[in-house]
């Protein structure tokens, strides 16, 4: 397992599995299947809730910290920038989501797809570029103190939000992903957060990843 790895790297490798697979099945749907539509919208709104809850997250509590610490201001500012032009990647993309949920065309089901890859450029730069050049300058400070009540601010959740969070974060993890919240994250924490707590997205959004559906 690389030495690098982090738990925001294990979120960048979710959203990106989602954008991945959801650019997959937008590109394998029936025409007319309203019912697949939905579905599709469905995971997606879910991915919406939690990129832009991540980066709510990071301007609240981890970019200020960086700041105190010494990170260059110019370099969280360009991150910032990056945000909002995500935000507005991912709100072309739920339109263009939510006009297929509504008429379950092919060719609205194309229209998003295409909208689903151009936010993934948008996305995909923001999360290179965080790991890149954000994360080397971040990774000394992970064992202050002051870096610890980062964390403690970020777990601090509504259950209901650790839930659905962890029942989406594990749902088809990556090996590495998966390594490395075993080993930061007690096992039972783990089963009790995505398999209880995150019992409606398991319900509701995993099985639309699932293959034949």
């Amino acid at each position: 397992m690389a030495e690098t790895m982090t738990m925001n790297r294990v979120i960048h490798a979710a959203v990106r599995r989602d954008l991945d697979r959801l650019s997959s099945a937008l590109g394998a749907v029936r025409d007319g299947d309203t019912t697949r539509a939905r579905a599709l919208q469905r995971a997606y709104a879910n991915l919406h809730r939690e990129l832009k809850h991540h980066h709510e997250q990071e301007d609240r509590h981890v970019f200020p910290a960086l700041a105190r610490l010494g990170v260059d201001t110019s370099l969280i500012s360009t991150m910032d920038d990056e945000h909002h032009a995500m935000s507005g990647a991912l709100t072309e993309t739920a339109g263009a989501m939510e006009t297929y949920a509504a008429s379950g065309s092919a060719a609205d089901a194309a229209a998003a797809r295409a909208s689903v890859e151009r936010t993934t450029v948008v996305v995909e730069r923001h999360l290179a570029h965080e790991e890149t050049e954000l994360e080397p300058l971040m990774l000394p400070y992970l064992e202050t103190a002051e870096w610890k009540q980062v964390e403690k601010a970020l777990r601090k959740q509504p259950p209901a939000t650790s839930g659905r969070f962890f029942a989406w974060l594990t749902d088809g993890m990556d090996p590495e992903s998966a390594a490395y919240v075993r080993q930061t994250v007690p096992a039972p924490v783990v089963a009790v957060f995505s398999r209880v707590l995150g019992r409606r997205y398991h319900r509701e959004v995993a099985p639309v990843w699932k293959p034949g559906v």
